[in-house]
């Protein structure tokens, strides 16, 4: 597995933020399985994407809110009440993001993410800082794990694929970003990662 790699790319929400709809919604919903339904089947993962990928929120609410009237208070806090789905950073990872840092790794993050929520985590996580480049999907209008984001990454901070490697807990993204050259592990935990990038030669020891 050890190669030399020059960079790193590290996707955001569930590697280094713990951004999830659930930790809004279960205030507002009694029953957990009605939740996940409204998760699965109004406010969907797809029906999310596509502000990931720059669709105005006002569009997206009113749109999926003319289709379930009934639920246009529920979906009107998806937005509403957004910044109340992130619980924080994940500290162990933003632990090894930071010794990677201190050693001069260059580092560069990858993300689908809203281009009007965006700056809420930018305000809220300064470890934000310690990248050299962040592409947000929102501002480009493309999302992984389609081919055109890894290019325009690779592109915009001059990277050599062969020697980057990409860090994302979506496994179709991971996936996506190997087919377009870049060394590729799929996050499942801070500690798998930190074994991951230790079998990479990359400092990460405490």
């Amino acid at each position: 597995m050890r190669r030399a790699i020059d960079a790193v790319i590290f996707d955001l929400g569930g590697v280094l933020i713990d951004w999830n709809p659930r930790h809004l919604y279960r205030k507002l919903f009694d029953d957990e399985a009605e939740m996940e339904r409204f998760l699965a089947e109004v406010c969907a993962p797809a029906w999310n994407l596509e502000q990931d990928r720059g669709r105005p929120w006002a569009e997206a609410i009113a749109e999926l809110s003319a289709r379930h009237p009934d639920m246009a208070e529920l979906i009107a806090a998806y937005r509403g009440r957004w910044h109340e789905m992130l619980a924080g950073s994940i500290a162990e990872t933003v632990a090894l993001l930071e010794r990677l840092h201190a050693a001069g790794v260059p580092l560069y993050a990858l993300t689908n993410w809203s281009a009007e929520t965006f700056p809420i985590a930018e305000e809220r996580f300064p470890f934000l800082g310690l990248f050299r480049g962040i592409v947000v999907s929102g501002r480009i209008g493309l999302v992984k794990p389609e081919a055109a984001i890894y290019a325009h990454t690779i592109s915009r901070f001059g990277l050599t694929p062969s020697r980057t490697l990409f860090i994302d807990d979506s496994a179709r993204n991971v996936a996506g970003a190997a087919e377009a050259g870049l060394v590729a592990v799929h996050y499942t935990g801070p500690e798998a990662l930190a074994r991951d990038l230790a079998a990479f030669g990359l400092p990460v020891a405490a």
